[in-house]
């Protein structure tokens, strides 16, 4: 990888973090030459992430009062340590998320068409047709930069086929990332199966090579602590204190995986594997850990995170509600309902908090955090869930990408496609393209 220097064991290819008092030897990669695909103004890599939320917010709780972000609303809060690296966007739609004359099917739409911004073929049958995803777009430029050119994770069930809302295919519900118009890209639920995608490497040898060390109770680490005992000595004072936190947040990983191998039940009625913890809340943090490792480590620089498809009928005994989330989203506006919707949102926003605070305390290269070269899309494909209506999307973006998002505002647009932003991202990762869904022109937000 470029940039990026490694500790190798028998077992497993353990990827690190940029170290600049690294030997001249492995110091080559950095004389400057031409900026690589995907980068910040300022030479860094550029990270971009899509966070999926479900349902639909109560927007009073949500939408920033003025242009600033001085003070963030209720559902927020969460973010108030990294307000400054923050853009609320206000006014953009998914018009194809719509029926259009299709009928039902608000909650299927919505998540196959968030990132496609195509209308979907109404079809519960293998005659499914959506549309290439923007971020295998953009993943696609990027084969061969990155070992992973994307990273797909969900908290939701794994369904490529059957049918499930209004006559829709479960693969448009179950399915953020496409591959092409009738494949989808599934998913990873099993933080397990990710960490070892991550540091097992890309093929499935090493994958397995990561399991036995599991079954034999070791760490990743033992298999390369000779490597890593080596590295140690050759970097900077500086950096040994870079190289150990780095290490110990793949350990800590490791242990909160390792301490969830029971099969159990979750809540939305799936089968969970092993590996995937019985709290939601620790669920979405394992998940946004390994998103933070991924990125720290430039295995790769594109990701998406269903924390749990629209329509989605979770509970959440975490914080004593025992309604599922999809009913209490149709509130016919009783008010003990939108609170409970309120404390949901909250919910979530407390697991990105935690991930964007992260982000913000890992150094990247000599100066700088992950943050500041980041660019993370939070947001649903459905506003209001007791509407159904795709107009007026929820949607923040956490990070400065290097200095192309100035942070700290809430901008308002006039009602513009999803895919109008979505031209200006696949730009700044150096896949540009003319026309996207049913984008009309860059919104020039980025």
């Amino acid at each position: 990888m470029p940039r990026r220097h490694f500790l190798r064991g028998a077992s497993s290819l353990v990827a690190l973090p940029l170290f600049y008092s690294l030997p001249g030897r492995l110091l080559a990669d950095l004389a400057p030459k031409p900026l690589p695909i995907a980068t910040t103004p300022d030479g860094k890599p550029l990270r971009l992430a899509w966070v999926y939320h479900p349902n639909g917010v109560i927007m009073e709780n949500w939408r920033p009062k003025g242009k600033a972000l001085s003070g963030l609303p209720p559902s927020l809060e969460p973010l108030q340590g990294v307000s400054d690296s923050l853009t609320v966007v206000s006014g953009l739609k998914h018009d194809k998320a719509f029926g259009n004359g299709d009928g039902a099917g608000d909650h299927a739409r919505a998540t196959g068409t968030y990132l496609t911004g195509v209308q979907l073929k109404k079809t519960g049958g293998s005659d499914i047709r959506a549309g290439k995803s923007i971020d295998q777009h953009i993943a696609d430029r990027l084969n061969g930069v990155t070992p992973l050119p994307s990273l797909e994770l969900s908290c939701s069930n794994v369904r490529s086929s059957g049918t499930c809302d209004s006559g829709y295919s479960c693969a448009y519900q179950y399915n953020m990332s496409w591959l092409s118009e009738d494949t989808p890209n599934t998913p990873e639920v099993n933080p397990r199966a990710a960490f070892a995608r991550l540091f097992g490497g890309v093929d499935t040898a090493g994958q397995k090579r990561m399991e036995a060390l599991w079954e034999r109770r070791q760490s990743v680490l033992d298999a390369v602590s000779y490597d890593a005992g080596r590295l140690y000595k050759t970097v900077s004072v500086e950096e040994r204190g870079k190289l150990d936190a780095y290490l110990e947040s793949v350990r800590a990983v490791e242990k909160r995986i390792a301490a969830n191998t029971q099969e159990r039940q979750l809540p939305d009625d799936f089968e969970a594997p092993s590996g995937v913890p019985r709290d939601y809340g620790e669920y979405l943090d394992t998940m946004y850990d390994l998103m933070a490792l991924a990125f720290q480590t430039d295995s790769t620089r594109v990701i998406t995170f269903l924390q749990s498809h629209d329509g989605s009928g979770r509970k959440f005994p975490e914080i004593g509600i025992g309604d599922a989330h999809h009913n209490l989203s149709h509130h016919k506006g009783e008010q003990d309902k939108i609170e409970m919707l309120k404390k949901i949102d909250r919910f979530y926003m407390e697991a990105f908090g935690r991930f964007t605070q992260k982000l913000a305390d890992t150094p990247d290269g000599q100066s700088g955090t992950l943050l500041d070269s980041c660019v993370v899309l939070y947001g649903g494909g459905i506003c209001d869930g007791n509407r159904h209506n795709h107009d007026d999307l929820p949607l923040l973006l956490a990070g400065k990408g290097g200095g192309l998002l100035k942070g700290g505002q809430h901008l308002t647009v006039n009602n513009e496609p999803m895919c109008n932003l979505y031209l200006d991202l696949a730009k700044a990762m150096g896949a540009p393209m003319e026309r996207f869904g049913d984008s009309t022109g860059h919104l020039k937000l980025v």
